[in-house]
Parts: structure tokens; C-alpha cells; sequence
């Protein structure tokens, strides 16, 4: 099975069965009339992933500020913002090459959205959005350091397991947000609020989804990798930087909830 990961899916540069001759074409494309494009290099991935980063937190500041100033437009906004970054996200998986402003936009949405829901949870449980953007820190920083030192790496098999819990945790999801909707759980957070032997199930699930978003940081570090390795074009800095973006911002929102359930 393939180690791969969707926002690196349909570009040979990151594949490793890719041949000789299929990365050197790469390489060349578009035209031999002219030099070629510079290949991707780790700087250039850590310079995109800066920027990306900084609109994200410019538009999260905003939709906090909004929302505290003015809570019903600014609920209202960070619904249209989720909204908008769902559907660049969308598009920006699907494209075959990075449209840079495309993933700005998504990350500038994104930012709104944070900002927003960030807020209202800590209004509920004051010290909570400190709390797990040190947590995401911490959780980012270490698998890093062990993909840096080669403690961890995708496996195939590995990775088999990660997709079947994605899709898992993605029906439970589903599943509890419509038995919300319809009134079926009387829950804050759904089907998490649900006890087994006096433990919110959130509590059982949430470090097993905390985990699947650590892997998927490895599955991001192993496609910036392999690109480098092949001399992918270095516009897939672009790819690399929104890859990460949407892990990091999984994984702070899972942190979010899991702490807010403990807390609750």
C-alpha cells in the first residue's frame, strides 16, 4: 500500500516509485527552452509554512477580536468562514500544482474560524485556548524531532491502519452530528459526551484522534522529504506549507475539545 497523503496525491515528484526518467522530465517541464525551475528544498518549505502560519494567526486575532466585540455578527462570520475554508481546502487538495494565493485564503479563513470558536470556548473554560496551543506546540515539536532523528517514519502498514481510523472517527463524527441535530443527544459535544463506566467517551477516543493527527504530521514530513529527495519543483513548497497548516489546525481543535470534555 502507498504511503500518501491527498494534498501531495496525482504529482510523481512525491512518489517512490517514481522513475528516473519521470523525475528528470518533471524536472525539465514545462519547456526545455528554458532553466529549469528550482527544485523544493526544506528552507523553502519552513519560509511558506512561516508565511502560511502568519496570516492564519493575523486572521485568527480578527475573528477573536470580532467575535468579543460584536458576538452575533461575529458567530455569523465564523460560520461563513468555516465554510469558505472547507471549500479552499477542498480545491486546494484537488489541484495538481499550489496556487499560493488559493492557500492564503484558505489560511486567512481558517485564522477567522479559529479565532472565532477559540473564543467562545474560552469564555466557557477561561485558559483553555492557552492550554492547547501549548499542547499542539509540544505535540508538533516532538514528532518532529523524532521524524528528524529517524526514530519515527510512514509505514505502509502504519498508514493502512491511520486511513481505516480516519474514516472511523469521521462516521462517528457524522453519526454524532446528526443525532445532535435531531435531538438525540442532549450532549455539548455529542456522542463525546456520552459516559461509559463514568468516562466521557471523548475522553476514551480523544488521545487515539490526537494520535491520528501526530501520524498524519509524519505522513506531511515523509511527503517534504521525498520531494526534496526527487528534486520535486520547488512551487511544492506551497503544497508542503498547506499540508502541514491543515494537520496543525486538526490537531489544535481536537486538543481544543479534548481538554474542554475534561474540563466540562
Amino acid at each position: 500500500m502507498a504511503v500518501n497523503n491527498p494534498a501531495f496525491a496525482g504529482n510523481k515528484a512525491f512518489s517512490p516509485n517514481a522513475t528516473a526518467e519521470e523525475l528528470q522530465a518533471l524536472y525539465d517541464a514545462p519547456s526545455a527552452n528554458r532553466a529549469p525551475e528550482p527544485a523544493l528544498t526544506y528552507e523553502a518549505t519552513i519560509a511558506k509554512s512561516f508565511i502560511s502560519f502568519a496570516v492564519l494567526l493575523v486572521g485568527a486575532v480578527a475573528g477573536w477580536m470580532i467575535t468579543s466585540t460584536n458576538p452575533a455578527f461575529g458567530m455569523t462570520l465564523v460560520m461563513f468562514a468555516a465554510i469558505g475554508a472547507l471549500i479552499l481546502a477542498m480545491v486546494n487538495i484537488f489541484k495538481k500544482e499550489p496556487v499560493p494565493a488559493l492557500i492564503l485564503g484558505y489560511a486567512a479563513l481558517e485564522g477567522v474560524f479559529i479565532g472565532g470558536i477559540s473564543l467562545v470556548f474560552d469564555a466557557q473554560w477561561s485558559g483553555i485556548v492557552a492550554q492547547a496551543v501549548i499542547a499542539t506546540i509540544v505535540v508538533v515539536g516532538v514528532t518532529l524531532a523524532l521524524f528528524a532523528s529517524g526514530k519515527i517514519r510512514a509505514s505502509a502498514r502504519a498508514t493502512k491502519i491511520f486511513f481505516i481510523g480516519i474514516i472511523s472517527y469521521l462516521v462517528f463524527s457524522l453519526v454524532s452530528f446528526f443525532m445532535q441535530l435531531f435531538g438525540a443527544t442532549s450532549g455539548t459535544f455529542g456522542l463525546n459526551s456520552v459516559e461509559i463506566f463514568g468516562i466521557p467517551l471523548g475522553l476514551i477516543i480523544g488521545p487515539l484522534v490526537i494520535l491520528l493527527a501526530a501520524y498524519s504530521l509524519v505522513l506531511d514530513f515523509d511527503m517534504i522529504q521525498r520531494g526534496v529527495v526527487n528534486k520535486a519543483p520547488a512551487k511544492f513548497a506551497w503544497t508542503g506549507a498547506f499540508s502541514i497548516m491543515v494537520t496543525v489546525v486538526w490537531l489544535y481543535l481536537q486538543i481544543l475539545q479534548f481538554l474542554a470534555i475534561a474540563r466540562d
